[in-house]
């Protein structure tokens, strides 16, 4: 999901790190204040801005006139617009609705206008008409997020449209007729969609628009989306979030998920935004497509949905998830469409002869994927033919469900535990790695080694709840201190809870309310620490590049005063690796934009981050992404070493220089970085984030222009390579990464 501040949606955004938004992003708030004297207001900008390496925040304000050209790049990089944009068709599919609806002069309302793309639509579609004399003939263009208003208003005066659409910089809920539009509105056009569909906050959005800004009956782009869904089996996705059965293997003694406490460590009880086509050899259908919700955008919609399906089984199998996508209705007799589907859908069923090409035949993108629902526990057996009963309910924001067996039968799998009355939220990928036999034999080995130094004093640095519950689980003498410097009073929770079932008490264990940078000789009494550990894992990092994890470092250096000469550091160095790749689909979606639909964009380039067929001397974003879910990929190289970090030592400046060598012949689109994390001074016990572990995203950083690269061969091909530099900065957390071509 885009950022995406606008509308009635506000009030439901909150500040946490947990919001869709990364926490490299830099949040930015138009606020006005009124002078006492003389007439007109201010136009300030508060600029949140966070230091990776602390987690600290502050507020800087910056005034409107004043805010240096480039101060968006970092903040609008971060954001799926640009992928949007490059969307070929979505934007065609506006523009065909577009014209077929609005085929005379009238008032049109944009709402979450962004670039204003759907406003220039509109206005062109209406000929010439002045929109600065009358409500007739005129576009409305409502945008409440600051950063994107400044930029739609170049891309409003780079296409001569100023006279045609009035740019406007509040919510939808805040416009008054007679104050800041003239009349109510004939037509809307709007975009105001996420992967779920409703968690953009359309539905409150379109209630306030009908209600107060448009007239009866108007007409709407689009005109309506149809929800649908799919049974499936899949080991990945049941891993997500059943940790009380996948620990079950591990049989290391520690229990995350205790019996009856099944669902205290657990993910959100919500829809997960997925690229299912990446796992399509790892699912199996037991369903035939299923209609859920229709929402009609040209009436006033409902705040509350319910719905009963009774799906037929196509199959044997466990269902593990409802996978669900939506089909949007552009006009109103139904001829342009688009659809969200997984690739396996060949075409919508129930729409017969549609001119629009669906999800199975066009490009892949990032700003809309598919939705997983997980079932609970290990799922639902059902055997071919049986009705599974789906009870499916939406809110003003989101869609959940309810699946249950025929009536005269248990499920099987589930558990009988009522949910605990405190339960800590991780992410999916987070609940899967701790449910990893593989990881959590890696983390013990690692652990168990340092514990035969027995140490009297350890202190886990960060928000890994695994490692506070592992010493004490192996070590009967030693004192834990947690940090939790984002799980705080949570993480205390969890572990009191906890800590009967995994046989320690908690007068062993104890939760620092302060921050490392306040710790002292009296917070250990007056021991000094002989274990500092972390995975390290940073409650909120989850969609930040690998390196924020950096934050160990600079913690470990902020407790310097306290550690013992001879302390015992894990990890005790990190290892920034890399990979040539092929990413011919990411590459597309981040391309410099020029026309779309006739509309020059190419204003919006620089501060959008956009990397594809930009100017050489133009360095790229390094962007998180889950390389697996990045449609077409291939590895054109081997691994490499760029730099290493040691841990062992305050945190300082340090750079490093590695050559890549092509291995597989193909088209080079950019560069995957991550860490590994070396836990022992053996480097025996490593653990990897790299393309190949499906729970930890990546830095990506795309080429200006693909590469066609080959390698030795007996026939004669040439070698080609090219040569990565990467320096890293303490005082701001920053990696800066280049790349040649040699």
């Amino acid at each position: 999901m885009r950022f995406l501040l606008n509308k009635t949606l506000l009030p439901f955004f909150s500040f946490s790190p947990k919001t869709s938004v990364s926490p490299q992003t830099i949040a930015n708030f138009k606020v006005t204040t009124v002078r006492t004297m003389g007439s007109g207001s201010t136009q300030r900008m508060f600029q949140l801005k966070l230091d990776p390496l602390t987690g600290n925040s502050e507020w800087v304000v910056v005034e409107e006139d004043e805010a240096p050209e480039d101060c968006q790049k970092p903040l609008l990089a971060a954001t799926s617009y640009l992928d949007m944009l490059n969307d070929t068709r979505r934007n065609r599919a506006y523009r065909e609705a577009i014209d077929k609806t609005i085929t005379k002069p009238c008032h049109v309302l944009d709402i979450g206008a962004g670039t204003g793309l759907l406003s220039m639509m509109a206005a062109r579609a209406m000929g010439t008409a002045d929109s600065s004399s009358s409500s007739k003939g005129m576009v409305t263009a409502c945008e409440s997020y600051l950063p994107m208003v400044k930029l739609m208003r170049k891309v409003v005066r780079a296409n001569c449209m100023e006279r045609k659409v009035r740019v406007i910089n509040k919510r939808s809920d805040e416009l008054e007729i007679g104050v800041d539009i003239t009349s109510r509105a004939d037509v809307l056009v709007s975009e105001i969609l996420d992967s779920e569909l409703l968690g953009e906050g359309v539905i409150p959005t379109l209630q306030h628009a009908h209600d107060k800004l448009l007239v009866e009956n108007p007409q709407t782009v689009p005109y309506r989306a149809t929800t649908y869904g799919q049974l499936v089996e899949s080991i990945y996705l049941w891993k997500l979030h059943d940790l009380y059965n996948n620990e079950a293997k591990a049989s290391d003694g520690i229990h995350l998920a205790p019996k009856g406490l099944e669902t205290i460590l657990c993910v959100k009880s919500q829809q997960l935004p997925l690229h299912c086509d990446s796992m399509n050899e790892e699912i199996k259908l037991l369903s035939e497509p299923f209609k859920i919700f229709e929402f009609d955008f040209w009436k006033r919609p409902e705040s509350h949905g319910e719905t009963e399906l009774h799906i037929k089984a196509t199959n044997d199998g466990t269902v593990h998830a409802v996978v669900s996508w939506w089909i949007l209705q552009l006009d109103s007799e139904g001829t342009i469409l688009y659809s969200t589907s997984p690739k396996w859908i060949s075409c919508p069923f129930e729409i017969k002869e549609s001119q629009s090409s669906f999800s199975s035949d066009g490009d892949w993108c990032d700003h809309w994927k598919q939705c997983v629902w997980f079932i609970p526990g290990k799922g639902l057996s059902i055997h071919k033919d049986e009705v599974v009963h789906l009870n499916a309910v939406h809110s003003d924001i989101s869609i959940s469900y309810d699946v249950k067996s025929q009536p005269a039968r248990t499920e099987a799998g589930q558990h009988d535990s009522c949910t605990p009355s405190f339960q800590l939220i991780l992410s999916p990928e987070r609940v899967a790695v701790y449910g990893d036999n593989n990881w959590r034999c890696l983390i013990l080995k690692a652990v168990n080694d340092a514990l035969q130094r027995s140490p009297s004093l350890c202190v886990v640095a960060d928000d890994s709840v695994f490692l506070p519950i592992a010493i004490a689980y192996l070590s009967k003498t030693s004192h834990i201190i947690s940090l939790f410097p984002g799980l705080k009073e949570k993480g205390a929770q969890y572990l009191q809870a906890v800590a009967a079932a995994n046989g320690f008490s908690m007068d062993r264990v104890e939760v620092l309310k302060k921050r490392v940078s306040q710790l002292t000789m009296h917070d250990t009494y007056q021991k000094k620490v002989d274990l500092l550990i972390g995975e390290p894992f940073y409650c909120g990092s989850e969609d930040a590049v690998p390196w924020q994890n950096l934050r160990f470092w600079k913690e470990r250096t902020m407790l310097e005063s306290v550690l013992s000469k001879d302390v015992v550091i894990m990890p005790c160095k990190g290892i920034l690796k890399a990979c040539a790749m092929s990413l011919p689909d990411l590459w597309r979606s981040h391309c410099c934009l020029k026309e779309i639909e006739g509309f020059d964009h190419s204003v919006v380039n620089a501060t959008l981050g956009a990397c594809g067929d930009s100017p050489a001397t133009q360095e790229s974003p390094c962007l998180p992404f889950f390389i697996w879910q990045c449609g077409e990929i291939k590895e054109l190289s081997e691994i490499i070493t760029v730099m290493e970090f040691d841990f062992l030592k305050p945190i300082s400046s340090c750079s490093g220089k590695a050559q890549v060598e092509f291995t597989n012949q193909g088209v080079c689109h950019g560069f995957a970085f991550w860490i590994d994390w070396v836990m022992d001074a053996e480097n025996s016990i490593v653990l990897s984030t790299g393309p190949d572990q499906r729970y930890w995203k990546q830095g990506v950083k795309l080429l200006a222009k693909p590469v066609a690269v080959k390698t030795h061969r007996s026939d004669g091909g040439e070698c080609c390579s090219s040569e990565i530099e990467a320096s890293f900065h303490p005082s701001n957390g920053e990696l800066v990464i280049k790349h040649t071509s040699t």
